[in-house]
């Protein structure tokens, strides 16, 4: 029996206007100062088979996530199936009207980035409900989900939680013990991100000119006078010493070659980042070995990923949500999820099969052709294309008559 139907969420104080506790207590996520002993602890936690703990390993991710070039790689996922139009047809070959309303939405938007998440964070579970004659969904917090025993935690630390099967219109996504793509990335982002820490320290310490001292040592007034020009003049990096004494700076190699073993590592990191998530590095940096031909090759690796996003976001659609959608009153019977294939060709190709098409008798409408090319339909179209007809009927008059003599 159903006890309850929504799963609500919120922090230790009560909203205005509620009344009863919240299913989950939400707990801040534990961002910065990690290292890789975090992340093997996290990896161990998520992976106990009796009772997982995977909110140490989500805090990782969602730290990580804020790294520029992991998140630019994973947007390019999510841009190629957001610029890829779903429709919904029925059996009959038409678009649904009212599906497709819901479709504009926002929320199928969400739905559809949330579903491909489950790719990169290990699942998503999803509650849909309907509000104002819309349908709304609402992503349960991974940190609070074990679904290996399919229960929701109240906290994040909980070891046992409510089964998830009291609520109503849940839609699971994923597996119940993957780690997703972002392990493969999270070591590299701390790597990265304690060498950029290293690089900037260098920079400060090697990149400025450094101020020299010197004082008279049997002069005490000379030794407070350079300290306090040294306080006083910036926050330059500066030695302050006796006449008597001397420091030097010992390179073990020159300040350029120092430097470029930093950029080298953190290039490394990206290039491994973008071979996880896009499946190639050229579709991102060119790189020093960089050609159009080999771009191309890397392109359609990339194209390959989106084909295969495709393909994972229609299964959940079609085979997944389609009785959820249908209890919410969303008809889904006879008919299909589809994406609406586009047609990426350049204005000349498209206008040689335009005139091709004609030439073998083919019939293209030219309200297509106005609308295709952008080009002004003319006010009187009609008159001029009455006379373009009688022009045409005397031209062959006249070659009808020309072969007859």
């Amino acid at each position: 029996m159903k006890t309850q139907k929504l799963i609500t969420s919120g922090g230790y104080v009560p909203q205005p206007g509620q009344t009863s506790a919240n299913t989950i207590l939400l707990r801040q996520n534990k961002r910065f100062n990690i290292d890789i002993s975090d992340f093997v602890a996290g990896i161990r936690n998520y992976e106990q088979i009796d009772y997982p703990r995977r909110y140490k390993l989500f805090d990782l991710y969602a730290d990580c996530l804020i790294d520029t070039h992991l998140s630019s790689v994973i947007d390019k996922r999510h841009d190629a199936i957001q610029d890829s139009e779903i429709i919904f047809i029925r059996n009959n070959g038409q678009v649904d009207d009212q599906i497709a309303e819901q479709i504009s939405a926002p929320w199928f938007s969400n739905m559809i980035d949330d579903i491909l998440d489950a790719k990169f964070q290990g699942f998503s579970l999803m509650q849909f409900y309907k509000e104002n004659g819309w349908i709304k969904y609402y992503l349960v917090p991974r940190k609070n989900v074990d679904p290996v025993n399919r229960t929701i935690m109240h906290q994040q630390e909980d070891l046992q939680g409510i089964p998830w099967d009291q609520f109503d219109n849940l839609v699971f996504a994923g597996t119940e013990r993957g780690l997703g793509d972002l392990a493969c990335c999270v070591p590299w982002v701390i790597y990265k991100r304690n060498d950029m820490a290293d690089w900037a320290q260098f920079c400060e310490i090697f990149g400025m000119p450094i101020r020299e001292y010197i004082y008279d040592e049997t002069d005490e007034t000379s030794r407070e006078r350079a300290l306090n020009d040294a306080t006083n003049q910036g926050a330059l990096s500066t030695f302050i010493h006796g006449k008597d004494t001397t420091m030097n700076l010992v390179d073990t190699q020159s300040k350029g070659e120092s430097s470029g073993l930093y950029k080298n590592l953190a290039d490394m990191a990206n290039a491994e980042i973008s071979k996880k998530i896009l499946g190639n590095t050229l579709t991102t940096e060119a790189g020093a070995s960089g050609s159009h031909a080999l771009g191309t090759v890397h392109a359609k690796e990339e194209n390959k990923k989106t084909k295969s996003d495709r393909k994972y976001i229609l299964q959940y659609l079609n085979y997944y949500m389609t009785d959820t959608f249908l209890s919410l009153g969303l008809d889904t019977r006879g008919g299909r999820f589809a994406f609406r294939d586009p047609k990426d060709i350049d204005l000349t190709a498209k206008m040689n099969i335009i005139v091709q098409a004609r030439s073998l008798n083919v019939p293209v409408a030219d309200d297509y052709i106005y609308e295709e090319f952008g080009i002004e339909k003319p006010e009187n179209y009609e008159e001029l294309k009455q006379k373009e007809q009688e022009n045409a009927a005397r031209h062959d008059v006249l070659a009808s008559a020309s072969q007859q003599k």
